[in-house]
């Protein structure tokens, strides 16, 4: 019979006290938390249809909403969210396909998902600005 009065004592997982944060810890764990925001800006997109469908009044307040600072903000969080996961996504289609395993370009790629992400971002914004007036 189990001894129910005393818990088993349990280590701690070795991550706690052994490991230290690196480019590519983080890229793995943003890789899932972009994929959470996706799924969550998804439902923003369905906002904007189902105003746009609703009529012109709708459709206005949705769009004053998105040219407000907080909108800008969940935008363009939304947008990086979507550079990042497109960028880091294949990087990890290259490395299932057997490439890119030495430490050294581990760490390049995850830099360059990094790095990629906030380029393509700016760039995705800027064309977006030049080209209509303002997003």
């Amino acid at each position: 019979m189990a001894n129910r009065e005393r818990p088993r004592e349990r280590p701690l997982s070795p991550h706690l006290q052994v490991y230290r944060w690196q480019v590519q810890m983080v890229t793995s764990i943003l890789h899932r938390a972009t994929g959470v925001v996706l799924v969550l800006g998804s439902l923003l997109i369905v906002c904007a249809l189902m105003s746009l469908a609703a009529g012109p009044q709708p459709w206005a307040e949705f769009s004053r909403f998105t040219r407000s600072g907080l909108g800008f903000l969940i935008l363009f969080g939304w947008s990086w969210a979507l550079a990042f996961h497109l960028i880091n996504g294949i990087r990890h289609l290259v490395q299932d396909a057997g490439w890119g395993y030495k430490v050294e370009s581990f760490i390049r790629s995850s830099w360059f998902s990094v790095v990629g992400s906030l380029v393509l971002t700016a760039l995705i914004w800027l064309v977006a600005m030049t080209q209509r007036g303002g997003a």
